[in-house]
């Protein structure tokens, strides 16, 4: 029987329609030598964890690496592509519940809701409500994306319908902008945006994005925002700028180091709101993603290629390992 492993549990609908394709398997541990040990045998690798390189060398009946969501970096996708193993995702499912989070941390921000909430509960009602008189509205800012993708534009697409906020992005694409969405530089875009929203994929290019002469261009009172990867901050220089009073604020979804250890400085901030990577994750979309990856599987497990193929280059190589019926 076909072994379809996947790295953490799935929606019960994207279980439901893997049942009739062969064993689900989940693994018992993350490392990386109980997931090589696990996908020896497998034929299907669903994908919500790093992956080694190492994984591909053994795994002579793996058809697939398929990320349950939409970024590829926790595949290495040169080894998967090394080995005739085709790399697959599920684009765009999360970027509703990405853009609703990023409203969400945004608001909280402005409305000094972290210490609100302590204080109104550890030293009462007025002492929380006169945290209100240095609030603000989201309505009228320009609010920064950085990286117009599907969460950037579903961002945006709230923020100027919903919210009323001017909206301005920075892209390395050369489509037209979505209605109500100006383009600027990066560096413009720094020193105009009053919240700076961070939706690009971790590349070698973004990889420290976020600079100490970038945060230097900020406003004083600029929020900070990231939902795309943590290598795209530099995390000393955002510390530094925090401590400083140099910006306003930050709410940070993602980390260069997960799980974020106890004692790391961004706990310490009232200004700073940390959640663990669970910006896209909700019921729904963790039924989207599910399904998605389970589609994909089934398509490749009848020897078709899938929909969202992220390494075309392989098809010939993977063409020789599994040949077209």
């Amino acid at each position: 029987m076909r072994k379809i492993l996947s790295t953490h549990p799935l929606h019960p609908r994207a279980t439901a329609m893997l049942a009739g394709a062969g064993r689900l398997a989940i693994a018992p541990a993350l490392d990386a030598r109980t997931l090589i040990a696990e996908a020896k045998d497998a034929d299907i690798v669903i994908v919500r964890a790093p992956l080694p390189p190492e994984l591909f060398d053994g795994a002579d009946n793996l058809r697939a690496a398929i990320r349950h969501g939409a970024g590829l970096d926790m595949i290495p996708v040169e080894a998967a592509t090394a080995a005739g193993v085709l790399v697959a995702n599920v684009p765009a499912v999360n970027a509703r519940s990405v853009a609703e989070h990023v409203m969400f941390v945004a608001l909280a921000l402005l409305r000094r809701f972290r210490v609100m909430d302590r204080d109104l509960r550890a030293k009462g009602w007025l002492a929380g409500r006169e945290h209100a008189n240095s609030t603000s509205e989201l309505a009228g800012k320009t609010i920064g994306i950085i990286g117009l993708g599907a969460v950037g534009q579903a961002v945006g697409h709230i923020a100027a319908h919903g919210f009323d906020l001017n909206v301005v992005a920075t892209t390395r694409s050369l489509r037209p902008a979505p209605e109500r969405v100006g383009v600027l530089s990066i560096d413009a875009l720094l020193e105009q945006s009053d919240i700076i929203v961070l939706c690009c994929p971790l590349t070698e290019e973004t990889r420290g994005l976020i600079s100490r002469e970038r945060i230097a261009r900020m406003k004083p009172h600029a929020l900070l925002i990231n939902v795309s990867r943590g290598p795209v901050v530099d995390d000393e220089a955002l510390i530094e700028a925090l401590r400083k009073r140099r910006i306003g604020g930050a709410a940070l979804d993602v980390f260069a180091t997960q799980p974020l250890p106890a004692n790391h400085p961004y706990f310490s901030f009232d200004n700073v709101i940390v959640t663990p990577h669970m910006a896209g994750i909700t019921e729904e979309s963790m039924m989207r993603m599910g399904v998605g990856a389970a589609g994909e599987a089934l398509l490749v497990l009848a020897n078709k290629l899938p929909v969202n193929l992220r390494n075309p280059e392989v098809i010939e190589h993977y063409r020789r390992r599994f040949p077209a019926d």
